[in-house]
């Protein structure tokens, strides 16, 4: 069969692509699950003409975000065809062995710029939305129903019992990013066991990030005396790495934040980092004041005291390299 994947929610497109692997014989799963990136033309006609050998199915997923290019620059990049070319893809896909599965994967980062994440328009697009196709886009942070539902369905498949309560805790502290949220269920059914999740458990095994969160807010703003009295309660609870992890994270939205905040709404950025709205509001009011150089920097300690932790070259403890990479 053919199928055709494609939108911004990188997560769900490849939790479909994992449920197609997972029915391949796993005694021969190298040689019966292919991947190719944006081949050519004469390489893509090898991967659609693959025939299975005698172990069963066999699964080729095929990147294809480039195919969907539009500009003059991208019409030459990997993937363009012509009108001859898209004829004998459009007969080869109509004659694919039927123990071969083909899954083309078009993942494209949201762009405000575009009414849609892939140029719909193009020729491989009306060939490919033929057969089994399905869009997958993400989930505005401000659509919380809508979350909370995603949430209690992939505690199903996860066999996980949650109350509402915890599933409003457990989005108010992860947030909308899906692939977070589904490891942090899979950390509540170990924990829960066969119970139902609670309220109690989100709050005691799941990632909260609002004390990492103010501690950042006070190193951005300059109040260190403050961000150090914070530091220490955070690195009595956390591992270093992991608090440095969660900093990089949120710097990188706070730089987006003040870097693109004249380009766009904040509707347009609260959908491209997976933010709600009103927290993106609050965000600019506070950056208002810190110059952008000034959070570049601290991005830039940051990655050199990560550097310094994981190569071996620090010569104190990784907590302190943290330590004075914010105070630099």
């Amino acid at each position: 069969m053919i199928y055709f994947y494609y939108g911004d929610e990188e997560f769900n497109i490849s939790a479909e692509i994992r449920k197609l692997k997972s029915k391949l014989d796993k005694n021969f799963l190298e040689m019966s699950y292919r991947e190719f990136d944006n081949p050519k033309f004469p390489d893509l006609m090898v991967a659609i003409s693959t025939q299975p050998m005698m172990f069963g199915k066999m699964l080729i997923v095929i990147n294809c975000e480039k195919y969907f290019k539009t500009s003059k620059k991208d019409s030459e990049a990997e993937g363009s065809f012509d009108d001859s070319q898209i004829k004998q893809i459009e007969k080869s896909l109509e004659t694919v062995n039927e123990n071969l599965d083909i899954v083309f994967r078009a993942y494209t980062p949201y762009d405000p710029k575009k009414k849609n994440t892939v140029d719909k328009r193009k020729k491989i697009f009306k060939i490919l939305s033929k057969y089994t196709s399905q869009e997958f886009n993400q989930i505005p942070a401000y659509k919380t129903a809508e979350l909370e539902t995603w949430i209690k369905n992939q505690a199903k498949l996860h066999d996980l019992k949650i109350n509402p309560d915890a599933v409003s805790l457990l989005l108010l502290q992860v947030g909308s990013n899906l692939r977070m949220l589904d490891s942090e269920l899979e950390k509540l059914k170990v924990f829960s066991k066969d119970k139902p999740a609670t309220k109690e458990m989100v709050k005691e095994i799941c990632v909260s990030n609002e004390d990492l969160f103010a501690f950042l807010d006070f190193v951005v703003s300059g109040a260190k005396a403050k961000a150090l009295e914070q530091y220490g309660k955070l690195i009595a609870t956390r591992y270093p790495l992991s608090i440095l992890a969660t900093l990089h994270s949120n710097l990188k939205d706070k730089i987006f934040l003040k870097a693109n905040s004249s380009k766009y709404s904040q509707d347009e950025i609260a959908k491209m980092i997976g933010m709600h709205p009103y927290r993106v509001k609050l965000e600019l009011q506070k950056l208002k004041q810190i110059p952008l150089k000034n959070l570049v920097k601290l991005k830039e300690n940051l990655t050199d005291a990560e550097f310094k932790i994981k190569s071996g070259q620090s010569d104190i403890a990784p907590e302190r390299e943290i330590e004075y990479a914010i105070l630099r």
